[in-house]
């Protein structure tokens, strides 16, 4: 049996804007101040995509950092400069969002402030508004399938009808605990290995590689008008 989602919801961090690189490197840098040793390379694979309140467990737990607060604030207002200077929307994302025709929302483990600095720098922000949601508005961030369900019950939309595009294997668990489809998204210019095996693993149907890649799977199952790639990538998502 296939079904036709009623609901796209997307992850914004490194699915619509390009803010993993800079993420990664003021928090390398907060980190460094802050007397910890620890590479950027591994600072991007430990912390890209979590929530903050996360990140400080991981800080506090992993790396014995007593009062992770003063390092985020410290990291957070130099993140904010860096994304007003040099953000950028994943390149052709902006075109494939004109071209949907469906309904769509943002599920973010993002604190609002941060989605309201980043994404909100964008027209993207508008393409999605008022349905931009924040982790910050459920009990559990992902990996846990609070933040999805509560984009399903806001946009009153069954679960299995919802199809879920996200970057980190915690967002497409999240999506599989949800009783949703996912579409795993890698940035073609992510220097960590095996992400495309790391997201099948975790559960996504499908992968996509950019946003032409995206276009294409989407094409099969949802209304998209206007895009090169929009053809019939998945003819049918398993219900």
């Amino acid at each position: 049996m296939s079904i036709v989602p009623e609901l796209l919801i997307f992850d914004c961090d490194g699915v619509l804007i390009d803010s993993e690189p800079a993420s990664s490197r003021v928090l390398w840098q907060a980190l460094a101040a802050s007397g910890v040793s620890i590479s950027h390379a591994e600072v991007h694979q430990r912390f890209t995509g979590y929530s903050e309140a996360d990140c400080h467990r991981i800080c506090i737990d992993d790396l014995g950092v007593a009062e992770p607060e003063p390092l985020f604030a410290a990291a957070r207002a130099n993140l904010y400069g860096e994304f007003a200077k040099a953000l950028q929307p994943m390149r052709g994302i902006a075109e494939l969002i004109a071209s949907l025709e469906c309904r769509k929302c943002v599920a973010s483990n993002s604190s609002m402030e941060r989605l309201q600095r980043s994404l909100g720098l964008f027209d993207l922000w508008h393409a999605f508004a008022p349905n931009i949601f924040s982790a910050e508005m459920v009990a559990r961030p992902k990996p846990a399938p609070d933040l999805f369900l509560f984009c399903a019950d806001q946009l009153d939309v069954v679960p299995s009808k919802c199809l879920v595009i996200d970057d980190s294997a915690h967002g497409i668990k999240g999506a599989v605990k949800a009783g949703m489809i996912a579409i795993g998204f890698v940035d073609p210019a992510d220097p960590r290995p095996d992400r495309r095996a790391a997201l099948a693993q975790a559960g996504a149907t499908d992968v996509a590689t950019g946003a032409d890649e995206l276009a294409a799977l989407l094409g099969g199952v949802v209304p998209i008008v206007n895009h090169p790639r929009a053809s019939h990538g998945v003819a049918a998502l398993p219900a």
